[in-house]
């Protein structure tokens, strides 16, 4: 396999960097404000489309409020991205809640129901 095969994954990594030096300082919105980070950006080998999945630390509220402003400067994200990144065409940005964290801690908590009430064996 070529190396050109993987760019969209590389691109991914590097659009996942620049969003996260963009959190930390960049963008102003209030509703982004604690801790909000973009732990994965699936980038569609066609270049076209990217998901970025967004873990964030709060309430129903603030998540659904962060995933809002992030789409809200979808233009300047994707304005700053094809500078830093010097790509010609930079994907569409979608923004999803990264929800793994939450469901790993569910099926650890279910591991530890189920070895609880299972009885030792003899």
């Amino acid at each position: 396999m070529s190396a050109g095969n993987h760019r969209h994954e590389r691109v991914g990594e590097e659009i996942a960097h620049e969003i996260n030096a963009m959190l930390t300082g960049e963008l102003k919105d209030p509703r982004l404000e604690g801790s909000v980070v973009a732990s994965e950006v699936r980038v569609q080998p066609d270049m076209k489309h990217a998901r970025i999945f967004i873990s964030v630390q709060g309430s129903e509220k603030e998540r659904a409020d962060a995933i809002k402003a992030l789409e809200h400067a979808s233009g300047f994200i994707r304005s700053e991205l094809v500078e830093r990144l010097q790509l010609r065409r930079v994907p569409e940005l979608h923004f999803t809640l990264d929800l793994s964290q939450e469901h790993a801690e569910r099926v650890e908590q279910l591991l530890k129901e189920m070895k609880k009430d299972k009885p030792s064996a003899p």
